[in-house]
């Protein structure tokens, strides 16, 4: 038999059921019942192409045409496989995805351009946004939290181009020991560091894992705090009752309207908030939440893209600097050493796998004018079998000077924690990546 299933015999097929449905009834359907109806006329016309097809092949053609129809075409299968973290499109003949970190082409395309735009459009119609030659970028949240990003020719020499960042899966700290990313002790550390209002900075790379590990932390935040998070697009889902969410906004066609992260902190200090979460700190406005963090609001946390934990806090001094502030680089360095007691930085590995590499405590400014960065627990990468990494987490032998602290809020953890040594990994995942 031969199976029907490419985009031309799906394209031609739609146009058919469109020209065969009764349009005075569609009406006074449902939407349920329209889908059935279109299933229904898509079966029978598939049996009338002249072509063999056998019931699968009919079937996979008429769900298809339902695809077409209702949903986004080729990305519907992706837009609801939970382990599916970004779906990317470039141009209408290539579509690849992301899957538990690892990057590769599908099979499925668009029929054109035209097929692509259009199936743009319908994902930016419910929330009320348009992507057009007169404004052919746009970039956009949807209701399931999903970052959608477009552009469209001449920007893109290719065609129409789409990345969806996808959040459909949101793990805690069970799931984070589960899959590896870093071991109980070190898991237990942060979360005592969130309990005792140390403040806590994550930097990694692209797709590393900060957000996810964000949300896990926030499950340790008090429930009779307030929280309020700042971000470009909102990603964070909390694991706690009382949050105020807050979005910047990008400028429109004509240039006004745009409200910037620094705005969105400044505001937040005025909504008696505990504490801050900073989706990624970009620019000027890390200067005002080093100064939340200085002034009654620690145990805030944010995240920063950098290649390792020194470098995050380079960035923050140089965004620091972007506020216009007029200080030498001494005094900056003792104001982000005031603020932050924590550094984690986690990395995407070989294979896909996200793991903490490392958990540092800063301890200020030694006599050079550098920063005191000490590990505590690290990630050593061993070797790549089967395309994927592999290693183990220790415990560095750095007892952290914030223990006292920690204790005088009533939290306690024994120092024999922090011996040097190997620390077996936690959960499936963890195990084999550490055999």
């Amino acid at each position: 038999m031969v199976k029907a299933t490419s985009v031309d015999a799906t394209g031609r097929l739609h146009q058919e059921v469109l020209r065969a449905l009764d349009l005075g009834m569609l009406a006074r359907w449902d939407r349920d019942r329209l889908r059935e109806e279109v299933r229904r006329l898509a079966r029978h016309l598939a049996g009338t192409t002249g072509t063999r097809l056998d019931d699968a092949s009919r079937d996979l053609l008429a769900d298809r045409v339902v695809s077409e129809t209702f949903g986004l075409g080729p990305l519907d299968e992706f837009m609801t496989d939970p382990d599916v973290n970004d779906i990317l499109v470039n141009g209408a003949s290539e579509i690849w995805v992301d899957r538990q970190g690892v990057l590769s082409r599908t099979g499925l395309t668009f029929r054109d351009d035209a097929h692509l735009l259009a199936t743009i459009q319908r994902i930016l119609a419910p929330i009320g946004r348009r992507v057009d030659e007169a404004s052919p970028t746009v970039d956009a949240r949807l209701p399931d939290g999903s970052r959608v990003h477009a552009l469209l020719p001449p920007l893109s020499l290719q065609g129409p181009v789409l990345s969806v960042r996808r959040f459909g899966r949101r793990l805690n700290g069970e799931g984070l020991l589960a899959n590896g990313t870093l071991p109980n002790e070190a898991l237990e550390f942060l979360s005592a560091c969130v309990k005792g209002r140390l403040s806590i900075l994550v930097s990694g790379g692209t797709g590393a894992g900060k957000t996810t590990l964000l949300n896990a932390l926030s499950a340790s935040i008090p429930h009779g705090e307030r929280v309020v998070t700042i971000e470009d697009s909102a990603e964070l889902r909390l694991e706690h009752p009382h949050v105020v969410r807050l979005e910047t906004r990008q400028p429109c066609p004509d240039g006004k309207g745009e409200v910037s992260p620094r705005e969105l902190v400044r505001n937040s200090l005025r909504m008696r908030p505990d504490r801050i979460l900073l989706g990624e700190a970009r620019g000027a406005e890390a200067f005002d939440l080093l100064q939340a963090m200085n002034t009654g609001h620690e145990g805030s946390l944010a995240t920063v893209h950098a290649n390792d934990a020194r470098e995050a806090l380079m960035r923050l001094e140089m965004m620091v600097l972007m506020a216009g502030i007029d200080l030498p680089l001494k005094s900056v360095r003792s104001y982000i050493t005031a603020a932050v007691r924590v550094v984690v930085h986690m990395a995407r590995l070989h294979g896909g796998s996200r793991r903490v590499l490392r958990i540092c405590e800063l301890r200020g400014i030694d006599s050079q004018g550098d920063y005191r960065l000490e590990p505590v627990f690290e990630f050593r990468q061993e070797a790549v079998r089967d395309g994927r990494a592999i290693g183990r987490f220790r415990a560095t032998g750095e007892v952290p000077e914030s223990l006292e602290k920690l204790g005088a809020s009533g939290i306690e953890l024994a120092r024999e924690r922090f011996a040097a040594r190997w620390i077996e990994a936690s959960g499936a995942e963890g195990a084999r990546h550490a055999a």
